[in-house]
């Protein structure tokens, strides 16, 4: 935009190109990038003197789309929807978009009342399959739920299955979340979720890059999500098969130095080979939110580590557990019997005998040395002998 100019003959011409231009196009970003929007709108108004890197029919048939555009008409359009469009030089446009050099979107369309620009800057992007198991669903809204609980921005397509359970988890944890649609943000899709998304625009965001009332077509969910990788810090892929189009936005985060994650499932699930398969390559397991903040979010949010239960004998010192260690779970037993089995002497065995007696480990019968039937039971169950 040049200095000085009216910022609304901007908005114009770039709600007429998202009109002609389909999303991600390249050619067409760089038509934009290289003559700037003003000079782009003129040529193909005009339809004379074509563009560069175009065939001749080509170039006819978006001189055609230009004809019917009606910039002023969908900007009405999307108002009444409550929906805005948001270009690159509005201050509410994510920065992290123009990593997607000339696939850029030319602009966004955009429902709900929060900044996408503040939303994007700490946001997670959470995708997978359409037919997902009960597993992947539980997954999904367990990890976004956390997220969201983290104050992370959940991040998914409006879609079925992984998807719509991301959302839902978020919002149960009255949390924020963006719906990326590969249509018109004035028309949800799909038709069963029209409740999830219009509870999306009221409470987070739905974002898209088509005009209003266009619909969505299988090259557009793919170019969608390259919109979903580059507007969050990292990508979490729940269940996804070899051929998911969940895995091109995991991809698209791959290209553009993003994190990818993957969440594991049953080894002989094929919903799950295609996660397996980026886990195999840069992507990183995690399993919890915690495990996905550690990554994307900044220093010092690390996850706690994973271990086992902790056993009142695992406090004893190295020489009692071993001691006790060297008594017979089912009999008594004699000084010199239990002190062969541990690297001691047997005044040492003698003295560990009497502390473990103390703590309730062990009691006398006789001569020998037995195991208390508290210290029996702990080997069972885990705790300790009261």
């Amino acid at each position: 935009m040049t200095t000085g100019e009216d910022p609304g003959a901007e908005v114009l011409r770039r709600v007429f190109l998202c009109r002609v231009v389909e999303p991600g196009d390249e050619v067409g970003g760089r038509w934009v990038r290289e003559f700037g929007v003003g000079e782009v709108v003129r040529r193909l108004r005009e339809g004379a003197e074509a563009l560069p890197e175009v065939s001749e029919v080509r170039w006819a048939g978006l001189v055609a789309r230009a004809r019917r555009a009606q910039p002023e008409r969908d900007l009405a359009v999307a108002r009444a929807a409550g929906a805005r469009f948001v270009g690159p030089h509005d201050t509410e446009w994510p920065r992290q978009l123009d990593d997607l050099g000339d696939a850029r979107p030319i602009g966004l369309w955009v429902r709900g009342r929060p900044s996408l620009r503040m939303w994007a800057l700490r946001s997670v992007a959470v995708v997978g399959a359409r037919a997902c198991t009960e597993y992947g669903t539980h997954a999904a809204a367990t990890l976004a739920a956390g997220l969201a609980e983290r104050g992370w921005v959940v991040v998914s397509g409006g879609a079925y299955g992984i998807d719509g359970a991301a959302h839902r988890g978020a919002l149960a944890a009255r949390g924020a979340t963006v719906a990326v649609l590969a249509c018109g943000v004035d028309r949800p899709y799909p038709r069963g979720h029209t409740a999830l998304i219009e509870r999306i625009a009221e409470q987070g965001l739905v974002v898209g890059e088509l005009p209003p009332g266009d619909h969505p077509t299988p090259s557009r969910f793919i170019l969608r999500n390259r919109v979903i990788a580059a507007l969050t810090r990292g990508t979490v892929v729940v269940e996804a098969a070899c051929r998911s189009g969940s895995l091109a936005t995991a991809r698209a985060a791959q290209r553009l130095g993003r994190f990818t994650m993957g969440v594991p499932g049953p080894v002989t699930s094929t919903l799950s080979a295609g996660v397996h398969e980026l886990l195999r390559g840069e992507a990183v397991l995690v399993t919890d939110a915690a495990e996905i903040v550690e990554l994307v979010g900044d220093m010092g949010e690390l996850a706690p580590p994973r271990r086992g239960p902790v056993l009142p004998r695992d406090l004893l010192e190295p020489a009692a557990r071993a001691v006790l260690a060297a008594l017979p779970g089912n009999r008594a037993a004699s000084v010199e019997e239990i002190a062969l089995g541990t690297p001691t002497t047997r005044d040492e065995a003698i003295a560990r005998l009497y502390e473990l007696r103390a703590l309730g480990y062990v009691e006398r019968h006789d001569d020998g040395w037995k195991l208390t039937r508290q210290a029996v039971m702990s080997v069972r169950t885990g705790r300790g002998p009261s």
